[in-house]
């Protein structure tokens, strides 16, 4: 018996990643809608409430508008907008962060797909304030590389542009009032009393990311802990990347987990600072490759079916 699945906001970066990663697989049928109606929300409608699975790859006001016109008690719905991260009734698309996170995206109707940036910072940060190796009050600081593709299909417009500003081939800082979307959930989902100070950089490739949180820690502790504590996930894994000395020569590609839905936790630094860094696809472990890992656990499939693995 097949998954009827449904990919609202198709057209999108994340859905058209989303219909790659499911198009070949056998257990799923995807539901197309004709693409004069995809701004149709009675025809949407239909279509979501005939549905097993429902992706929502849209902007947050139409986000909310497709689920309120869900009314099928059968249909679930999985958000990779920013809509209902925080909000209760929604489960927290990380599995990961701990077994009672894995739990409510099995059991719920309602599931909210991570924000890229809020991934890699949770990741690195959620275990350490729930172990009580950094206090909930600690005030962080963190910054994040990322391609142009995360902006969506306007800025991909513009960095595709051959006729765009020289300025485009250098990395540009943005989000400079401090108020980035993605702050709400990094600090309620890793528990902290306060937002970190986030300074985001777009760069001109087309997918990669890297988070970065600097810490007053000793470095070869907190690998340890990270280590045993991601020990043998399937999304998520701690390297080994000059934890134990400084690493003065060492240098790290924000590219290398392009085309990849898993997520590299490197932790480097000395006796008494460290570094953690979040590196991944943010269009993969970022957002479809989570949105479908999320499907897997939901629907019983192997975790990482479909998926584009390096462990």
């Amino acid at each position: 018996m097949s998954i009827k699945v449904f990919i609202d906001g198709s057209e999108g970066t994340t859905g058209l990643r989303l219909a790659d990663r499911l198009k070949s697989r056998t257990e799923i049928e995807l539901l197309d809608i004709d693409p004069a109606l995809r701004k149709d929300a009675a025809e949407r409608a239909r279509i979501a409430n005939s549905a097993d699975i429902v992706f929502l790859c849209l902007p947050d006001a139409a986000a909310r508008e497709s689920v309120a016109g869900i009314t099928n008690p059968h249909t679930r719905v999985i958000d990779a907008s920013t809509a209902h991260r925080i909000q209760d009734g929604w489960a927290y698309g990380l599995p990961e962060l701990s077994p009672a996170h894995r739990e409510a995206i099995i059991s719920s109707k309602r599931v909210a797909v991570p924000g890229c940036y809020a991934t890699g910072f949770a990741i690195a940060v959620y275990p350490l304030v729930k172990q009580g190796l950094l206090p909930a009050d600690y005030r962080l600081t963190c910054f994040g590389l990322s391609g142009y593709s995360g902006g969506g299909k306007t800025v991909i417009e513009k960095y595709r542009d051959p006729s765009r500003p020289a300025y485009y081939t250098s990395p540009r800082q943005y989000a400079l009032g401090l108020k980035h979307k993605h702050l709400p959930e990094m600090q309620k989902i890793s528990g902290l009393m306060s937002p970190p100070v986030f300074s985001p950089v777009i760069c001109d490739i087309y997918a990669g990311m890297t988070v970065t949180i600097p810490l007053f820690l000793p470095a070869k502790e907190i690998h340890s802990f990270l280590s045993d504590y991601y020990a043998g996930q399937k999304a998520v894994y701690v390297a080994d990347f000059g934890a134990h000395e400084a690493n003065e020569g060492a240098m790290l590609d924000i590219g290398a987990m392009a085309g990849l839905d898993t997520l590299e936790l490197c932790i480097a630094g000395s006796c008494d600072q460290a570094v953690l860094i979040s590196r991944m696809d943010n269009l993969g472990k970022g957002a479809s490759g989570a949105a479908v890992q999320c499907m897997n656990l939901m629907c019983g499939f192997d975790e990482m079916e479909g998926l584009q693995c390096q462990i």
